[in-house]
């Protein structure tokens, strides 16, 4: 159960339906740690999952990998993101090299960690500006339920 909230946290803290992506450096310095120790966390749930699932479970890296897709971060920075992810797992994979109960309450302390940090990133708001539509500035289309608007919109 909390993999799944954790899982939909994550997906919703990156859904731009339409916008395309993040684009990382235009993210105010507190935004960019609280992805850091996202990817953090996604690696220490990569290794706790991996415990239990066997090694060919790539669910939690899988999502990491949509991240830093979905950031398309400079390189520098994304680079930092993949280690902090790597730093997560190794620490979670010395610490629980096997399941036991002990390893999966600390999926669920994890999972809660990550849930927190995902919703504060969907909770930030940014003004979505001229996305190459043909509509002046200020302006848009109301008429398609489906189109995005030129006002706040959640991240």
């Amino acid at each position: 159960m909390h993999r799944r909230v954790f899982a939909i946290a994550v997906l919703s803290a990156f859904a731009l339906p339409a916008v395309g992506p993040a684009v990382a450096q235009e993210r105010a310095p507190p935004e960019r740690q609280t992805l850091l120790d996202l990817a953090y966390t996604l690696g220490e749930s990569h290794a706790l999952r991996q415990a239990c699932s066997g090694e060919g479970d790539m669910y939690w890296r899988d999502r990491m990998v949509n991240m830093s897709e979905t950031e398309a971060a400079d390189e520098a920075f994304d680079g930092r993101m993949k280690q902090s992810f790597n730093a997560g797992f190794a620490t979670r994979q010395t610490e629980f090299p096997s399941c036991s109960p002990a390893s999966k309450r600390a999926e669920q302390a994890v999972a809660r960690k990550g849930q927190a940090l995902a919703t504060r990133l969907s909770s930030i708001t940014r003004v979505v500006r001229d996305l190459g539509s043909d509509a002046p500035a200020g302006e848009s289309d109301t008429s398609d339920p489906d189109s995005v608007a030129r006002t706040p919109a959640p991240r």
